[in-house]
């Protein structure tokens, strides 16, 4: 990575800013990006005359903010991120990342894959960085991460480490805001959370993101997310609401679960000081892998999409002709 250089000085600089990053919301009165080419707004489009009431059920998908996700199936990731950050930026609205890449990831189940050694995942993460260029993006680091790690042997997890750590550094540097992924409310204790998350970064980072790909309750992720915050010095944090709609009772169920629901949509008035904002970080309808009767995972499940968007539109009293 570039910081190796100059790593001590550029460390430095960000731990001299990281009370001031740890108040500031950099959601605060930006706008999010709505893509005019989601698989969702495909779909709606495909059903609009053949199913026009299930159309209307997707476009409730495809009308929403959601993140843009980053991993090997990205040929050329700076290009994309510069792409990326130039089209929505020009719409006037905040790019949000997920980079998904990290070796090792999800230690062979569903979502399986990553780069394979540590020097490409640098590379990677510097590539990413070069494609923001000092423009105004989010960066959500790496879902399940360091919430998962508890696979993997003592030297990997310093591995895993270190490479968040990195990546906060060289991404902080090209002037993104980031979040680190923190699991959800009913995974790892806040004690141990805060401990991984303290020795990845999180001091330069700008907060913790907790419930990506997940379906835990709104209230119990702030309840969490508040003692986490409490042992991390005050890190604010991002909550995804996806498909939280219906919680589940069964903890287990995270891999396409069925009865769920489309939860509140994206917004970065929350309520709530220490919460940056609701986002829909998974793409409601994208498969989480060969689980549950889905395609591969990051495959597009229309009839998922439509299960969890009608679901929602039951709570709500929404009907559709």
């Amino acid at each position: 990575m570039r910081r190796t250089n100059r790593g001590s000085y550029t460390t430095a600089l960000l731990l001299q800013t990281f009370l001031v990053a740890q108040t500031t919301n950099p959601f605060a009165g930006q706008p999010l990006y709505v893509d005019p080419n989601s698989l969702a707004k495909r779909q709606a489009e495909t059903w609009r005359r053949s199913r026009p009431a299930d159309a209307e059920l997707v476009a409730r998908i495809a009308n929403q903010p959601m993140a843009v996700w980053l991993g090997s199936w990205v040929t050329n990731v700076q290009r994309e991120v510069n792409q990326a950050v130039t089209t929505i930026t020009g719409a006037g609205a905040l790019p949000v990342f997920v980079a998904y890449n990290i070796p090792h990831r999800d230690c062979g189940s569903y979502s399986a894959g990553g780069l394979t050694t540590s020097a490409a995942y640098s590379r990677w993460i510097e590539d990413m960085a070069l494609g923001i260029r000092s423009r105004r993006a989010i960066v959500i680091l790496e879902p399940d991460a360091l919430a998962g790690m508890g696979c993997l042997d003592a030297a990997r997890q310093r591995e895993r480490v270190m490479l968040i750590r990195g990546a906060v550094e060289e991404l902080k540097e090209a002037g993104a805001n980031v979040y680190i992924d923190a699991g959800h409310a009913k995974w790892q204790s806040a004690a141990t959370m805060a401990t991984r998350l303290n020795q990845a970064g999180i001091a330069m980072a700008d907060g913790f993101a907790l419930n990506v790909s997940n379906v835990q309750a709104t209230s119990g992720n702030i309840a969490y997310g508040e003692q986490l915050s409490r042992l991390v010095g005050g890190k604010h944090f991002i909550i995804d609401t996806s498909r939280n709609g219906i919680p589940p009772t069964d903890t287990a169920q995270w891999c396409n679960p069925r009865g769920r629901a489309l939860g509140v949509t994206p917004t970065t008035n929350t309520g709530h000081p220490l919460v940056d904002a609701f986002l829909w970080v998974k793409r409601p309808g994208e498969s989480d892998g060969t689980c549950g009767g889905g395609p591969q995972s990051g495959s597009w499940w229309a009839e998922y999409a439509l299960e969890l968007s009608r679901l929602a539109a039951t709570l709500s009293g929404v009907t559709t002709n």
